[in-house]
């Protein structure tokens, strides 16, 4: 018990004297998964918007094969990634195995099946009314994509946020493709593991104090997101009664 004590002292020590180790960690840590999320949500928004907007044979199968990838393994992403960018796969010349940016490029691929689909179905939520109504007002297919895109924001930014939540707290993508090398590659939770491994329960504690923090910003934006949409619902609701 007091070496768990002990442990949490020594993490609040590192985290109010603002130890370079411990933020130069947390912030290559936001680094690529921030640029990861953008990567992924430039991608997989219009693919999705493609897959939804389209009629075309395979749908189904295609939208539940993305599904299944909401629960691959890390270790398999990782695998995966790892023989492509190694020095004999086909992506070994542009020399990412080992960096941060192999670490986004692993990342990306991880999260882009989980933001595709969640954004495939915050499309397909969107009412049949108000698709009936464009029709009726006359709308052009580009102008209607449009309607139903704006309808959907706050649940297509949800599954932005949710994306980069599932990048910053995974570690098999991370560890395989990384390497966790100190002042390079090692990021919050590479570290944590590392560090547990080692004894050192303060700096582990530190950086997990700093992952519970990241996480519980996303909860909160979340939450603001979902406030925002049931107000918005509410108000909708509220026009159509008056």
């Amino acid at each position: 018990m007091q070496e768990i004590i002990d442990g949490v002292v020594q993490a609040f020590n590192l985290i109010i004297t603002l130890n370079p180790e411990v933020f130069e960690i947390a912030a290559l840590s936001l680094y690529i998964s921030l640029s990861a999320t953008i990567l992924a949500a430039l991608i997989s928004i219009p693919l999705a918007g493609l897959i939804h907007f389209r009629e075309f044979r395979g749908k189904k199968t295609l939208i539940i094969i993305i599904q299944t990838f909401y629960s691959v393994p890390t270790v398999v992403v990782g695998l995966v990634i790892y023989l492509m960018i190694s020095r004999s796969g086909p992506l070994g010349f542009f020399g990412l195995l080992f960096t941060p940016e192999g670490m986004i490029l692993g990342q990306t691929v991880l999260i882009m099946p989980i933001m595709m689909g969640l954004v495939i179905s915050a499309l397909g939520g969107v009412g049949r009314d108000i698709r009936d109504m464009l029709v009726s007002l006359g709308a052009t297919e580009f102008q209607g994509i449009l309607e139903i895109v704006r309808e959907a924001r706050y649940a297509i930014l949800s599954a932005v946020v949710l994306g980069f939540g599932r990048a910053i707290s995974e570690v098999g993508v991370a560890m395989m493709i990384g390497g966790n090398i100190r002042g390079s590659t090692r990021i919050l939770t590479t570290s944590i593991a590392l560090e547990t491994g080692m004894g050192n329960f303060g700096f582990s504690i530190a950086l997990g104090i700093i992952l519970l923090g990241i996480a519980l910003i996303v909860v909160v934006i979340l939450n603001i997101i979902t406030s925002g949409l049931s107000q918005e619902q509410l108000q909708a609701l509220g026009g159509q009664h008056s």
